[in-house]
């Protein structure tokens, strides 16, 4: 589905659909866009013109460097997609790992954006250590060598199982398995990319916390309370204090996946930020 753009020579995978006001969404850590279109983005594109886009070594768009592309750098190449496919002030949506590219696009990009919707995104620096996981798959040796054989060994029961993990306490939508296509993030290169972004992202977010206040765009910011995966008083609770007259809604019970758990109140959000950037 989509179109393989070429972004200063970058492959990108980008997918639009719908009419409207622009609107960009930015899946999560281990994604890919069809995240999206399950079910959110078909809902989405009566009112908007949907851009999706795979983030770069996910998905089907290739990876930028072999060290991890940083959440500037894909805020950048995103950026420079929606506008190539014509949105040059789009609302820009982000969940999870994607919700900090959003955050750095409005830091460094605040012309190029109409308003932002952080969904369950990850803001603020935590104290949680890197998992074992993305230790030994960020590893420059250990990967190298542990990544292949996951990548030919892993059963589908464990894939059925991490994604219920996300989920949590939600449960997983019928047919989001098959249709997200999981294999997309069981490529080796894929698994790499992923693993180094997410061993880079915490200090990639100190960095770029001191300047949310600097955010002008109207904001708005989703966040379940049964969050596990992202916490609220990690991230959203202090994300609403820190950008100006940004409106926090969290979602009482409610996991890490809420535009699959609730999406009529991810979309009134991005009604509300559409309001309020005058698009509506």
């Amino acid at each position: 589905m989509g179109e393989i753009l070429s972004v200063d020579g970058h492959e990108v995978h980008a997918l639009v659909m719908g009419d409207g006001p622009d609107l960009v969404l930015i899946h999560g850590s281990s994604g890919n866009l069809r995240d999206w279109t399950l079910d959110l983005a078909p809902a989405l594109a009566r009112d908007y013109r949907v851009i999706m886009i795979d983030r770069p070594g996910l998905g089907y768009t290739g990876r930028i460097n072999r060290t991890g592309a940083t959440i500037t750098q894909q805020a950048a190449l995103l950026q420079k997609t929606a506008a190539q496919l014509g949105a040059q002030k789009p609302i820009v949506l982000g969940h999870s790992y994607g919700g900090a590219v959003a955050l750095a696009w409005a830091v460094h990009h605040p012309d190029n954006m109409s308003a932002l919707v952080a969904l369950s995104a990850a803001s603020h620096p935590w104290e949680t250590g890197l998992s074992t996981y993305y230790r030994v798959l960020s590893h420059p040796l250990l990967g190298r060598l542990v990544i292949p054989l996951i990548t030919a060994f892993v059963p589908d029961e464990r894939v059925e199982q991490a994604v219920a993990e996300v989920f949590e306490p939600d449960p997983v939508p019928d047919g989001y398995l098959a249709h997200f296509g999981a294999g997309l993030t069981l490529r080796r290169d894929s698994l790499r990319a992923n693993a180094l972004q997410r061993a880079n992202l915490l200090g990639e977010i100190e960095a770029l916390a001191p300047r949310y206040p600097q955010i002008e765009a109207p904001t708005e910011i989703v966040h379940g309370s049964a969050d596990t995966t992202v916490g609220l008083s990690i991230h959203s609770e202090p994300l609403a204090r820190a950008i100006p007259g940004a409106r926090l809604t969290p979602l009482p019970d409610t996991g890490h996946m809420p535009h699959h758990a609730e999406p009529q109140a991810v979309i009134d959000a991005i009604h509300r930020a559409a309001t309020r950037a005058r698009l509506r």
